[in-house]
């Protein structure tokens, strides 16, 4: 299966489609009732390909960001693991750049202000720039600084005109949103003072093709970053990378750091980090085709794998919900055919998303509590990227003899008899 495209990063027309995942609703396009007919839900196809020249793997049908970002549900508050993360992240940039009171922080895609609140409180200047106008207005009453539009050349020329130069730009799981990668790291290169760095993290493509998680594929996502793509990217638009290390965040990530080319200001030579973990890229083949390709038939011997299982379970009599009205889950659900022959609801922890339906196979949300309240028989684990934290917080649920399924990179089952359950199931 080859569909020709050109590459959204290095425009060269060598993008090969390795995985289709059909045509399904935008994963985070909550509908506060289910549709009286299927056709009023708009759904997109999904499609991916892999770039022969500059490795970039990549979406090949996209919808407009204003349909995907203006209106957003997702706030990262939500996931303590995640709040923890951030103010861990914070310290660490303002110890090792040496960030204080003089300086000037700005981070894309700051979403509930969840990271930046850190610079808050320790008197560091900053500014939030978030497009979700909904987003944006609750990081503003945390008292964290933020102006509601995407991030482009004009946002960064306006930023540089109030406030001047910044001293680092940080962006966190935004690259992959961002379409056209080269021009947006372009803005972000004009808009660092000349000895500025940007830091970037994002889902490391290598544990997403090592752990197959396919789900991790949206329309929000136009790109799944290995470092050799975004090494092009960044020398495309005039940045250099001089280091990069992996975080253990959604399942895995890098977080990058980057300076002008040639920097004359201060300049930061290239860590030997870099090259061991371009060095891990190609011994797992991430600049050839051909794992591509086998990834595609993986995730469709996956699919039928979880069916198999789910169906097997409710054959037996269980009653199977799903946890966590992730963007990831409404991938896995669509793609799988998962519905509500086989699933009762979906509990979240998000108030925001509570009482209303999951896009495409329109599961009722509800909050978490009502796992104890209704004591279904397995949870199917959506935010599987949160495991250990759910099942922390759950752990009276499966004290109770409820069970979680974790889908990726094989359907199994999680705490008490899960063997026995596993057994049955073989």
């Amino acid at each position: 299966m080859s569909t020709p495209s050109i590459c959204l990063c290095c425009r060269e027309p060598a993008v090969e489609e390795f995985l289709d995942l059909g045509t399904v609703p935008l994963a985070n396009a909550l509908l506060d009732a289910p549709p009286v007919r299927a056709a009023a839900e708009p759904r997109h196809p999904l499609r991916v390909g892999y770039c022969h020249r500059c490795h970039a793997v990549q979406l090949l049908d996209l919808v407009p960001p204003a349909q995907l970002f203006t209106d957003y549900v997702y706030e990262s508050s939500f996931s303590d693991a995640f709040v923890l993360h951030a103010r861990l992240y914070a310290d660490e940039l303002m110890r090792r750049l040496r960030l204080g009171p003089d300086s000037f922080v700005v981070e894309i895609a700051s979403n509930d202000g969840y990271l930046l609140k850190n610079f808050v409180d320790a008197r560091v200047p900053c500014l939030g720039v978030e497009p979700a106008q909904n987003i944006a207005a609750k990081a503003s009453v945390r008292g964290v600084p933020t102006i509601a539009r995407f991030f482009d050349a004009a946002t960064a020329a306006l930023i540089r005109r109030e406030r001047g130069p910044a001293d680092v730009v940080i962006g966190n799981n935004v690259l992959a949103h961002v379409p056209t990668i080269v021009p947006f790291l372009g803005a972000v290169k004009d808009l660092l003072q000349p000895a500025g760095v940007a830091v970037f993290e994002f889902p490391w493509l290598r544990e997403l093709v090592r752990h197959l998680e396919f789900d991790t594929i949206y329309h929000e996502h136009a790109f799944y970053l290995s470092l050799h793509a975004l090494r092009s990217a960044a020398e495309l638009a005039g940045l250099e990378l001089f280091d990069a290390r992996e975080q253990p965040v959604h399942g895995g990530s890098l977080r990058v750091f980057l300076q002008a080319q040639g920097a004359v200001a201060a300049p930061r030579q290239p860590t030997a980090e870099i090259q061991r973990l371009l060095e891990l890229e190609r011994q797992d083949g991430l600049d050839r085709p051909d794992v591509y390709r086998a990834m595609g038939r993986r995730v469709r011997a996956l699919r039928e794998s979880l069916r198999a299982l789910l169906r097997s379970l409710k054959q037996r009599g269980h009653r199977i919900v799903a946890y966590g009205a992730s963007a990831k889950g409404s991938t896995l659900l669509n793609y799988c055919g998962i519905g509500k022959e086989t699933l009762d609801y979906i509990v979240d922890r998000s108030t925001v998303k509570q009482g209303r339906c999951a896009p495409g196979v329109h599961l009722p949300i509800f909050g978490v509590d009502k796992l104890l309240q209704d004591k279904p028989d397995y949870a199917l684990l959506l935010a599987w990227n949160f495991a250990d934290e759910i099942r922390r917080q759950q752990r009276a649920y499966e004290q109770q003899g409820g069970r979680f399924i974790h889908p990726v990179p094989e359907p199994h089952v999680l705490g008490e008899a899960a063997a026995a359950a596993q057994e049955q199931h073989a």
